[in-house]
């Protein structure tokens, strides 16, 4: 009997001795904060052009803990970082990326001074707070406690911290995949682009995106006959403009469907009111679509640019006196494009819809992201992902494909599965003006720590020993 119990009780020593250590989150929050708002103090806008500063306060953090990193850069001004925690590979590596760049601030908007990162209500407001230095302190975080507890890992974890997302590709990513694509190669990679959803302090749900629409530019330009005001012409240019772009706006691209949207309408029904539950059935089953459209056009936009290629007039141009007919006009479109979009079909088609010989379609004004193939549902990593969800935010995963455009798609055209997330934003602060790309930007405290611990148990469970 006592050597059964001796054996019991070494095994069970075995068995908590075997179990890695966690995080002490409550204690982390001072450090988090401080970091947060170290780098949201730096005016890394894209007005400035200067993400040097935010690379340096990262890389001393992480030389401290003794945590190797690389800088590389074609714009000493506009340097990448590159951190690495080996493992012991048996498999491939998981990378965190983020970007240190900011979008351009009009300062009068601001109830606090945009690069202050004032604490105030349970909040941190500064340009960057939702995007994307929250995900770059959450890497950090995560990094440094890796380190500090010494986890044994069966992958490499790899942290980039880029620059140039929201204004030139050429200095950040782009860079990197053609000139340094050793240094971040991975099989996973978790970036910006997804996030929770709340609304009257109620958790909704989690967007995990997998796929992106492809932006491309297209301007169409008329071409006329240059005359004086009062002597009307048919082919006045402007005229024919208008009317070109009166027939694209009339057109709807077909609705197309694909791994990501499918789920993301069929899971979204599971959890909807049941007039809106029926909609989204209604497109993945495609019965009564065409009125399920027609209610998305008109009462969420969002959703009927999910379903297709959409097709924007954004920019006009013409004449320049009021008693002059001009001989040229010209409206930018922003096209942007589903996933396999065959883009030469679509612009013959776009052709055909206008049909008139006075205007030309020019293409390639801008696209300044690759075309790539979504990232797969079943994956490790994206099964941890929504394991991580249930257990931070106890709420359903919903794969999405923004409409917008990340870096992510760089990595997806190189075979990386790539998935977006992010922290818990109310629904109400976008009518207040509070977002990524709005008059203002700030997050919640709660919502950058839970954040903090959803990247832990994403890359933990990923990454750790068995």
């Amino acid at each position: 009997m006592r050597s059964l119990l001796l054996i019991l009780l070494c095994l069970l020593g075995t068995v908590s001795f075997s179990q890695p250590k966690q995080p002490d989150w409550a204690k982390l929050q001072d450090e988090t904060i401080k970091h947060f708002q170290a780098i949201l103090k730096i005016n890394s806008s894209v007005a400035t052009g200067y993400e040097a500063p935010v690379v340096e306060y990262l890389k001393s953090v992480l030389d401290k803990e003794g945590i190797p990193t690389k800088v590389f850069s074609n714009d000493p001004k506009r340097p990448n970082l590159v951190a690495r925690i080996k493992g012991n590979g048996n498999k491939k590596p998981v990378l965190l990326m983020a970007h240190t760049d900011v979008v351009s601030v009009d300062t009068t908007k601001w109830i606090h001074p945009p690069f202050s990162a004032t604490r105030e209500g349970g909040y941190v407001y500064a340009r960057g707070a939702v995007d994307d230095k929250d995900n770059v302190v959450a890497a950090l975080m995560v990094m440094l406690q890796l380190k500090r507890l010494n986890i044994a890992l069966d992958r490499d974890v790899i942290f980039l911290a880029e620059a140039g997302e929201e204004s030139n590709t050429k200095v950040g990513i782009d860079f990197m995949v053609k000139e340094h694509w050793a240094d971040i190669e991975a099989e996973f990679c978790f970036a910006e682009g997804g996030g929770v959803t709340r609304k009257e302090g109620k958790i909704l749900y989690a967007a995990v995106s997998t796929t992106e629409k492809v932006p491309n530019g297209v301007k169409l330009v008329a071409r006329g006959t240059a005359g004086h005001g009062s002597v009307p012409l048919q082919d006045n240019a402007i005229v024919h403009l208008s009317q070109a772009i009166a027939k694209i706006a009339a057109w709807q691209t077909p609705m197309r469907l694909n791994e990501t949207t499918r789920t993301f309408f069929t899971r979204l029904a599971a959890i909807s009111a049941p007039a809106d539950a029926a909609r989204y059935m209604a497109v993945v089953n495609g019965k009564d679509a065409d009125k399920a459209q027609e209610y998305f056009a008109a009462k969420e936009p969002r959703m009927h640019s999910t379903l297709r290629t959409s097709i924007s007039p954004n920019i006009f141009k013409g004449g320049y006196l009021s008693n002059v007919i001009p001989s040229e006009a010209e409206a930018t479109l922003d096209i942007r494009a589903l996933p396999d979009e065959d883009m030469p079909s679509l612009l013959a088609e776009m052709k055909r819809v206008i049909n008139d010989s006075q205007i030309e379609i020019v293409t390639n004004t801008r696209n300044l992201r690759p075309t790539a193939r979504p990232s797969r549902l079943d994956t490790d990593a994206f099964k941890i992902a929504e394991g991580a969800i249930k257990k931070i935010y106890n709420t359903v995963t919903l794969p999405t494909m923004p409409t917008g455009a990340t870096d992510m798609a760089f990595l997806r055209e190189k075979g990386i599965e790539c998935y977006g997330i992010g922290p818990m934003t109310d629904v109400e602060d976008g009518p207040k003006g509070f977002g990524a790309h709005s008059d203002q930007e700030r997050i919640l405290e709660e919502s950058l720590h839970k954040f903090v611990q959803f990247n832990w148990e994403v890359i933990f469970n990923l990454a750790k020993s068995n």
